[in-house]
């Protein structure tokens, strides 16, 4: 058991989100009961997953993707109303990290899902660093896309460059299509996120670097894991991860 403040205190001092130019607040979102015996994890604070965490008997949410975002006109209606009605029903905790959780070299999405993959990085790159780069041991790119679809268990979208062998790759996790001029000035071969917007296939096609589109959900799913298992074994309190499948 541990209590809210303490887990706060602990999340913040290990992800330090005050270096951070962020979309939203990151931290405790929404506050709840003051103990915490038992976390649950998951990407994103959907209604499914409150809905989860409450019959899993959980005092607090850790996730990746929160409830509040720039650009919300602060209404609680709708979808946010019937999220916080649940959360505040329950009296239930939300922690929320967005690029903090991204960044951190070793609990970090990025960093996890380079050792889900296989791969070091020995660089970083964009806007806030938030771009991982390092060598890359499968040269060609349909072998590389079906390693990806298979530790990721879903098939990724792969635009081909010129050909090159695949040496050195760059990747970012989540919605970070926009990095991919970043990564091709960086040396990248190949980069890998989770999404593709239609000017990234042009780039491919033009730069000669492959893009592979594997899952905004399906790459983001690795750090939250890392933190929370690691951090209910140092303040000692029991965790789960609840997957809410998202095909996007």
């Amino acid at each position: 058991m541990t209590h809210r403040h303490d887990l706060a205190r602990h999340l913040d001092a290990l992800l330090e989100p005050g270096r951070f130019k962020d979309y939203g607040p990151n931290g405790l979102q929404v506050e709840g009961r003051a103990e915490i015996r038992h976390l649950v994890c998951g990407v994103t604070a959907s209604l499914a997953l409150i809905e989860a965490a409450i019959a899993a008997g959980a005092d607090a949410i850790l996730v990746h993707h929160g409830l509040f975002w720039r650009g919300h006109d602060g209404r609680v209606t709708g979808w946010m109303k019937q999220r916080l009605q649940r959360l505040l029903q329950q009296d239930i905790n939300l922690f929320a990290y967005h690029l903090p959780l991204d960044a951190h070299p070793l609990l970090g999405n990025n960093a996890q899902l380079g050792l889900r993959l296989g791969w070091q990085a020995d660089g970083r790159f964009g806007e806030q660093e938030l771009g991982f780069i390092g060598p890359l041991a499968a040269p060609q790119l349909a072998a590389l896309q079906a390693h990806i679809a298979e530790r990721l268990g879903r098939e990724a979208l792969a635009v081909p460059g010129d050909g090159r062998p695949l040496r050195r790759v760059a990747w970012c996790t989540g919605g970070a299509q926009g990095f991919f001029e970043a990564a091709i000035a960086a040396g990248a071969d190949v980069f890998v996120t989770g999404e593709i917007s239609e000017p990234q296939a042009h780039y491919a096609r033009e730069s000669g670097v492959a893009f592979i589109a594997a899952g905004h959900h399906a790459t983001e799913r690795y750090g939250v894991q890392a933190l929370a298992a690691q951090t209910a074994a140092e303040l000692g309190f029991s965790q789960q991860f609840i997957d809410i499948d998202n095909p996007a």
